[in-house]
């Protein structure tokens, strides 16, 4: 491989490491799927086919100027998993943006194919403040996410990092070289994916679809994630999806992959062997 061409054309870079069950990865917003290189190994490692691949936009695969919307994002997601032959007994794991393309999958595609799947740290299923979901994030700080990438995105995605690790002050929850490796990935990224991306995961709203996650569901989240509101996500989610297994991860930030790599690890070694 390492690219799969997508319905429109689109030339995605995917990894595929091990070999075993699949497990799709499928990475958060504005990363790649390096991000996920320390859980990819592992599972590997383990004995399972571990697919990533960086989605449209991002990393090292094709920046169109559409197709950012979960419809499209999703149908990626399926065409990957026929391009690596992920097809019966697949696993779907969705970090953060990643989350939408789990639960779109399952309603669009009824969930064919999965046996499992992973909501972490994940916007599903509603992160935009409304009358009925109250908990959720207001649209006038979303509008100054969309304000601060245009402005100065370098700068911006330094800033939205610390949040996004936990980082403060007194508080150093990774190493500079961690902030550094991360923001890399962001500035990989197109403009027109990075704010049509955020559109879409800010505005989207999933609860009518979570019916559709009908198989066994790890949900993890953590209570200090000041990016994705636990209130409005993570805890919300556990309630609506039926076989959910929710664990909370206490004084974590969003960027839990890292900040809590070992016990994510655990955790997802866990779920599989259940």
């Amino acid at each position: 491989m390492p690219y799969v061409e997508t319905r429109d054309g689109t030339k995605l870079y995917v990894k595929v490491w091990g070999e075993g069950q699949p497990i799709v990865l499928i990475h958060g917003w504005p990363l790649s799927s390096d991000s996920w290189d320390p859980q990819a190994f592992e599972l590997a490692k383990a004995g399972y086919k571990v697919i990533s691949y960086d989605r449209r936009g991002f990393g090292r695969s094709d920046q169109p100027w559409t197709g950012y919307d979960y419809a499209t994002l999703t149908d990626d997601l399926n065409d990957v998993m026929q391009a690596t032959g992920a097809t019966d007994n697949a696993t779907l794991i969705g970090f953060s943006m990643g989350g939408g393309e789990v639960a779109r999958y399952c309603s669009k595609y009824n969930g064919k194919g999965v046996i499992k799947c992973g909501l972490i740290s994940s916007i599903v299923p509603y992160m935009l403040q409304t009358p009925d979901n109250v908990n959720g994030t207001p649209k006038e700080k979303l509008d100054d996410i969309a304000a601060g990438i245009q402005k100065d995105r370098p700068s911006f995605m330094r800033s939205f990092l610390m949040d996004f690790f936990g980082q403060g002050v007194l508080l150093n929850t990774v190493s500079e070289e961690i902030i550094d490796w991360a923001w890399s990935m962001t500035m990989q990224a197109g403009l027109k994916s990075t704010l049509s991306c955020a559109d879409s995961f800010g505005t989207t709203d999933f609860r009518s679809e979570l019916s559709a996650l009908t198989v066994p569901t790890l949900i993890i989240h953590g209570t200090a994630d000041k990016t994705v509101p636990i209130d409005a996500t993570g805890r919300v989610a556990a309630k609506l999806i039926k076989k959910a297994h929710y664990i909370e991860y206490d004084g974590a930030p969003h960027g839990l992959f890292v900040t809590h790599q070992q016990r994510l690890t655990d955790d997802l070694l866990s779920f599989m062997k259940s």
